[in-house]
C-alpha cells in the first residue's frame, strides 16, 4: 500500500488550520490540525506523522519552545517547518537553531508551504546514512574531543558534556563527514538547512562561530574550523571512528 505523508499542523488560528488542511488534503496528503503544545502531544503519544507545522506565536508554550522539547525527546527525527508572523532575521535564525528544518513567515501562500513540505520531506529521506537519527551509536573523535552520534552532544577529553543544538550538531557533522576540504557558505547552508543562500548567507557565520566556542576554537587561529579567505571554511582534524558503548 502506497504511503501516504501524514501532516501535523500545530497553530491556534482555526482559519489557518482549515485553509491548510484543506489545501495540504487536496494535494493528497493526510493532515491532523490541532490549536497548542497540549494538543499536540496527546496526539503523538498514539499517532505518527512525517512532518509537522509549528506556529511560533502562540498561548503557552510557543513554537521555539515545542521545537526544542521535540528535538530533546523521542520525536527528534520527526521534520518541523515553523511558521511565523516575525520576518527578523535573527528570529529566523533561532528557529533553525532550536531545531527548525524550514522556516515561512506569514502571510504565506498554501502553494508555497506545499513546496516547502516537500522539499524539506525530501531532503529528510535523502540523508546519506552517517546522518540518520537511527544509525547505531558511534563517537567521532577529533582533537580532545569525542562527538557522540546518538546523544548528539560533545565530549571532552575530560569526560565533561558539552551539549549542542540542533543546527550546531548539523554543521559539525558536516565538518567531521568533509573534513580537510573547503566549504563554501552555499554548500554548508544547502547541507545544513537546504535553504536558499540569500536569505540565510550570515546563519551560517553565526554557527561556524557558536560550534567554535562550544570546541574552545580561537577564531583568530583555529585549530578545528580554519577559514579560508574568499572561499569559505575548512576542517582540519583528522577523525577516528569507534563505536558507542
Amino acid at each position: 500500500m502506497e504511503h501516504i505523508d501524514h501532516i501535523l499542523i500545530v497553530d491556534d488560528d482555526r482559519e489557518i488550520r482549515e485553509l491548510v488542511s484543506s489545501y495540504l488534503k487536496k494535494n493528497g496528503l493526510r493532515v491532523t490540525a490541532v490549536p497548542d503544545g497540549r494538543h499536540m502531544r496527546s496526539f503523538l503519544e498514539a499517532n505518527s506523522v512525517d512532518l509537522i507545522i509549528l506556529d511560533v506565536m502562540m498561548p503557552g508554550d510557543d513554537g521555539l519552545v515545542l521545537s526544542r522539547e521535540l528535538r530533546a525527546g523521542r520525536h527528534k527525527a520527526i521534520p518541523i517547518v515553523m511558521l511565523t508572523a516575525r520576518t527578523d532575521e535573527m528570529d529566523r535564525i533561532i528557529g533553525l537553531e532550536m531545531g527548525a528544518d524550514d522556516y515561512l513567515a506569514k502571510p504565506f501562500s498554501a502553494r508555497e508551504l506545499l513546496a516547502r513540505i516537500k522539499a524539506v520531506l525530501r531532503r529528510t529521506r535523502m540523508l546519506p546514512p552517517n546522518l540518520q537519527v537511527s544509525e547505531a551509536g558511534q563517537l567521532l573523535s577529533f582533537g580532545k574531543w569525542k562527538l557522540d552520534t546518538t546523544a548528539r552532544h560533545l565530549i571532552d577529553s575530560d569526560g565533561t558534556v558539552i551539549a549542542l543544538s540542533g543546527a550546531e550538531y548539523r554543521l559539525l557533522r558536516v565538518f567531521i563527514d568533509h573534513p580537510q576540504r573547503v566549504l563554501n557558505r552555499d554548500q554548508l547552508l544547502n547541507l545544513t538547512q537546504g535553504r536558499d543562500a540569500e536569505l540565510f548567507d550570515r546563519s551560517i557565520d553565526l554557527l561556524v562561530s557558536r560550534v567554535r566556542q562550544r570546541l574552545g576554537d580561537d577564531a583568530r587561529e583555529p585549530i578545528y574550523i580554519k577559514t579560508v579567505r574568499s572561499e569559505g571554511y575548512v576542517f582540519s582534524m583528522p577523525i577516528e571512528i569507534t563505536e558507542a558503548r
